[in-house]
């Protein structure tokens, strides 16, 4: 079986990576874990299962490749393994602790946590982010007893452990998985000076204009570029609501207009995903005004969030920025959301 240094080295000899002395430094860590669960188990009826390896715990701004050296090792890996998004596994885990409950389970996690344990050996999680006070409450009692059946643990993340939950509802309650983290995987910074990310979209157009095949055909590229293609359904949880992104891959979110701001969202809703997404594209802009009046409210909601987060915006638009909104209540006003368009739209914004 390959290494991951191996795979690696491989991948930047073909160009598809460039070398960079951070995500090298890290590939051990990767390594020693791969090697762990290829080793073979020993079975008897007085044998005891070997201690799993430590898990890990790689964090660091955004860019930086975590999510792509997560998926070279798990590439590498010859056990029962799964790889996906932080987000979308606690999404599963709410549904099958609801089935629990409607069957009258007294403690729901219990199984929940065996099943998972039974079917895996090793958990690859991307992008891990605790917000929610029910994720909070519940990530702790799951770990727990994953990590005692032997599940090894691997994620990225872009908090260092002891900032996971910050200021967070009864916080004080979650400390105790911070300890369980630090304890039980080793926390490493992908202290790496590029932005890999940004990189990509250097000096590149982001702002495509009309709404055409060939501006269709630009965004597919970039969104090829930035994900590999790899896409799952983002569920963010705002104040007891669901608001769903059916595209995402490695902090990158696809939507189309309507589908961001034809549904009633509010400031909340794009707080959350600003908090989410490094890069959002959004496709087919229209000409806004009095027909759309409240689609153009929500799009100014929008377009202040990203800003206020230094999120990467890319678009296609019917038209340039200071054309998209030009007569009706609110057209002075659109002036700012405009400009902010402008400004997105310039080499190095977001780093």
């Amino acid at each position: 079986m390959v290494t991951v240094t191996e795979l690696y080295e491989r991948r930047v000899a073909e160009g598809r990576l460039n070398r960079d002395d951070a995500q090298e430094a890290v590939l051990p860590e990767f390594e020693r874990i791969r090697a762990a669960l290829a080793a073979p188990v020993k079975k008897g009826l007085f044998r005891k299962a070997p201690e799993p390896p430590a898990g890990l715990y790689l964090w660091g701004g955004v860019g930086r490749g975590k999510s792509m050296l997560m998926d070279l090792f798990v590439e590498t890996v010859d056990a029962p393994a799964r790889r996906v998004h932080f987000h979308a596994f606690m999404q599963e885990i709410h549904a099958q602790l609801h089935a629990e409950r409607k069957k009258g389970t007294e403690d729901v996690i219990k199984p929940v946590a065996r099943k998972i344990s039974d079917d895996l050996r090793l958990l690859a999680f991307d992008e891990m982010q605790i917000t929610d006070i029910t994720d909070a409450m519940i990530v702790g009692r799951l770990f727990e007893q994953l990590f005692a059946a032997g599940c090894v643990v691997v994620t990225t993340s872009n908090r260092v452990p002891d900032d996971l939950y910050r200021n967070g509802l009864n916080r004080q309650l979650f400390l105790p998985f911070i300890e369980l983290v630090k304890d039980r995987m080793v926390v490493h910074e992908l202290a790496s000076p590029k932005d890999h990310r940004q990189d990509r979209l250097a000096g590149a157009q982001v702002y495509f204009t009309p709404n055409d095949a060939d501006a269709r055909a630009a965004i597919e590229r970039i969104w090829n570029d930035l994900t590999g293609g790899e896409e799952e359904a983002l569920v963010l949880h705002v104040q007891g609501r669901k608001v769903e992104l059916p595209r995402f891959s490695s902090a990158v979110a696809r939507t189309s207009f309507y589908d961001i701001c034809g549904k009633a969202l509010g400031p909340a809703d794009y707080l959350k995903l600003a908090e989410t997404v490094r890069v959002l594209i959004v496709e087919d802009i229209p000409i806004l005004g009095r027909s759309n009046f409240n689609e153009a409210k929500r799009f100014v909601t929008l377009v202040d969030a990203l800003y206020e987060a230094r999120v990467r915006l890319i678009v296609s638009a019917a038209a340039k920025p200071e054309m998209l909104y030009v007569e009706g209540v609110g057209a002075f006003e659109f002036d700012r959301t405009a400009s902010r368009l402008r400004e997105m739209q310039a080499e190095g914004w977001g780093q």
